[in-house]
C-alpha cells in the first residue's frame, strides 16, 4: 500500500462550526490532516477540487432537521461520482432505520452524536485503510492490463521516468475521468492517448482523434457540435457518444470557442449548429500538447476553467534524453517491427550504433528514433546496421546531409513532419512554412496516410 496515500486528508461535512473543530483536533492527534466544509454544496465543490482518504458526514443539515434527507442525498452522490471514496456517516439523531437507509446507499460506516474518540478514530483509521486497498487493487488492475493488453512500445520501456507514466496510466484506465497528456513533439502522446481508450471501460465504443491545428475556425462550431442545416450532420462529440474523443494540440483551440467546449464538458449538453433542440453526449475526452498551458492562460490564449475540465489526470511525458535506457530497447523493438514490415531478413544494430544511439540528444524524440530507425533499414545492404548506417545528425545545422540519402518521397515526408513539429501541427502556419497552400499540405498528408507512412507517434 502507497504511504502518500495516508498523507490525505479527511473530508468533514458538518453544519455546526462546534463539531468541525472537535473533529479537527481529534484527527490532529492521529497525525490526520482533515479539510472541514459546512454543507452538501461545499462538500461536493471540495471533493471535485481535491483527492481525500476518506469522507466524515452529518447526517442532517439546518435547524430541527431530523430526517436525514439531506445526509443520504449527499451519501448517494458521492457513492455514484467517487465511487472508489469511503464514506463514515454519523448523526446526534442516530437511528436504525437512517443508519441502515446511508449504509445500503454506500457508506462503510455509522456513527452518532455525541461520539467515543476512541470508536471515531478506529473507525476513520478502517475508512483510511479501505480506501488503500481500493486504490491499490485499482492500480493493480491498470497495470495487469498494461502488461497483458498494452502496445509493445509501452512494454519494452525500462527506465524509472516511463515506469511513473505506466503507473499514473495504471490509475487511471479503469475510469472515465479525462486526461491531458503533455510532452514535448515526438514523446508518445498520441499513443499513449489511444492506449488509454483501448484499455478502458469504453474500449469497445468509438475513438474519434482531432487535430485542433487542422480545424478550420469558420467551421469549428459545425466540426466540433454539428449543424442542421442544410444536411443535419453530427459533429466529433456525438460521434464519440459513449466512447474517447482524443483533443490533440488543444492550445490551438480558438479561444472565443473555448467556451462552448467548456459548456459541453460540464454539463454533458451540446446543440447543433442552426439547432433548438438540446443533445446529451456522453465523452471522455484526452487532449495533448506540447504547449505550456500556463503561459497560454497568462496570455489569454487559453482558458483556465477549461484546462480544469481538461487534466482531471495530468500525465508528462519524459523526453527521450532524459530516460537513455529506453533508447536500445525502443531501437530493437522498431528495428524488429521494419524488418517484419519491409519483408526484409531479421537485423542487428552494431554496439557502434548502440553506443550512437545513447548519445545522441534526440531532439524529435521516440518518432525521430522511429524514423531514423526506418530509414536505415529502407537503406541497409547487410543485415547489421552501424553507426554511419542511422545517419544521425550532431546538431541541427547537419540535417541537409540526410536529404542526400533520401529519395524524393522521403525528402518530401521529412520536410512536412519538420514543419509540422515546428508549427505545433498548426495546419495553416506549416503550409506558409513550406510555401504551399493549406490543401495542398492536407492533400499531401492524406497521400501519405493512404500508403502507411504517416503512421507517427504524436
Amino acid at each position: 500500500m502507497h504511504d502518500s496515500y495516508e498523507r490525505l486528508p479527511v473530508l468533514v461535512v458538518d453544519d455546526h462550526p462546534d463539531v468541525r473543530l472537535a473533529l479537527n483536533m481529534l484527527l490532529r492527534t492521529e497525525n490526520i490532516a482533515s479539510v472541514q466544509v459546512e454543507s452538501p454544496a461545499a462538500a461536493m465543490v471540495a471533493v471535485s477540487t481535491k483527492v481525500f482518504s476518506c469522507a466524515v458526514l452529518d447526517l442532517n443539515y439546518g435547524a430541527d432537521t431530523t430526517s436525514g434527507h439531506d445526509g443520504l442525498a449527499l451519501v448517494a452522490r458521492l457513492r455514484e461520482e467517487y465511487p472508489d471514496l469511503p464514506l463514515l456517516v454519523m448523526t446526534a439523531w442516530g437511528s436504525v432505520e437512517i443508519a441502515v437507509k446511508a449504509m445500503q446507499l454506500g457508506a462503510a460506516d455509522f456513527i452518532e452524536k455525541p461520539w467515543n474518540n476512541m470508536r471515531m478514530l478506529h473507525s476513520v483509521r478502517s475508512q483510511i485503510a479501505l480506501g488503500q486497498m481500493r486504490e491499490e487493487n485499482r492500480r493493480l488492475r491498470g497495470e495487469a492490463l498494461l502488461a497483458r493488453q498494452g502496445s509493445d512500445v509501452v512494454r519494452v520501456c525500462e527506465s524509472s521516468s516511463m515506469r511513473r507514466v505506466v503507473d499514473l496510466i495504471s490509475k487511471v484506465v479503469s475510469t472515465h475521468s479525462n486526461v491531458l497528456l503533455l510532452g514535448e513533439n515526438g514523446t508518445g502522446k498520441s499513443l499513449f492517448a489511444r492506449e488509454i481508450h483501448a484499455l478502458s471501460p469504453r474500449s469497445e465504443e468509438t475513438v474519434i482523434r482531432v487535430d485542433m491545428g487542422s480545424l478550420s475556425e469558420a467551421r469549428f462550431v459545425e466540426d466540433m457540435f454539428g449543424e442542421d442545416k442544410p444536411t443535419p450532420k453530427p459533429g466529433r462529440f456525438e460521434l464519440a457518444h459513449g466512447g474517447s474523443l482524443i483533443l490533440e494540440e488543444v492550445v490551438n483551440i480558438p479561444f472565443f470557442h473555448q467556451v462552448k467546449l467548456l459548456r459541453v464538458l460540464e454539463e454533458g449538453e451540446l446543440e447543433r449548429e442552426g439547432a433548438a433542440r438540446t443533445r446529451r453526449v456522453d465523452v471522455r475526452v484526452i487532449s495533448t500538447t506540447n504547449a505550456d498551458l500556463e503561459a497560454a492562460i497568462r496570455s489569454n490564449r487559453f482558458r483556465r476553467d477549461l484546462l480544469y475540465r481538461l487534466n482531471a489526470m495530468q500525465i508528462k511525458l519524459p523526453p527521450l534524453r532524459e530516460r537513455v535506457e529506453d533508447v536500445v530497447p525502443l531501437a530493437r523493438h522498431f528495428l524488429l517491427r521494419e524488418c517484419r514490415r519491409l519483408g526484409r531478413c531479421a537485423m542487428i544494430f552494431t554496439p557502434s550504433a548502440e553506443r550512437l544511439m545513447r548519445g545522441y540528444h534526440w531532439p524529435g524524440n521516440v518518432r525521430e528514433l522511429e524514423h531514423s530507425i526506418e530509414r536505415a533499414v529502407l537503406l541497409a545492404s547487410h543485415d547489421e546496421i552501424d553507426a554511419s548506417g542511422l545517419a544521425l545528425c550532431s546538431n541541427q545545422d547537419d540535417s541537409p546531409l540526410l536529404l542526400d540519402r533520401l529519395t524524393l518521397p522521403e525528402a518530401e515526408e521529412m520536410l512536412i513532419r519538420n514543419a509540422l513539429e515546428r508549427n505545433d501541427h498548426n495546419l495553416q502556419r506549416a503550409a506558409d512554412a513550406l510555401g504551399i497552400s493549406r490543401q495542398a499540405l492536407y492533400r499531401r498528408i492524406e497521400k501519405m496516410k493512404s500508403k502507411g507512412h504517416f503512421e507517427h507517434v504524436e
